[in-house]
């Protein structure tokens, strides 16, 4: 017996929703350093946005919802890698 394999694909519309979600995260990134209230927090925010961004693209775009379950720890491995390596950064040059 020969195993099936189904693969899910998100629709057209689905594709449509993360453009628009993903240009208005891109807006907010853009107005927050022109937001002088948020100067405390500036840095939380636009790592925030970022890692939302981050992962939505590779949730939907590249399908690991529905790749194996290693792959995204690949993903979530390099993701805290790299925040590891901007925090050490930012804290090099005081900037926290």
């Amino acid at each position: 017996m020969a195993a099936t394999t189904t693969t899910h694909h998100p629709t057209q519309k689905t594709y449509w929703l993360v453009a628009v979600m993903l240009a208005v995260v891109t807006a907010v990134e853009i107005a927050i350093p022109y937001i002088s209230a948020l100067d405390s927090v500036r840095a939380v925010l636009l790592i925030l946005f970022s890692l939302v961004k981050f992962i939505t693209v590779i949730a939907v775009f590249m399908h690991l919802r529905w790749d194996l379950r290693s792959y995204r720890l690949y993903f979530l491995f390099g993701l805290i890698g790299a925040l590891a390596v901007f925090m050490v950064v930012l804290a090099t040059f005081r900037a926290f």
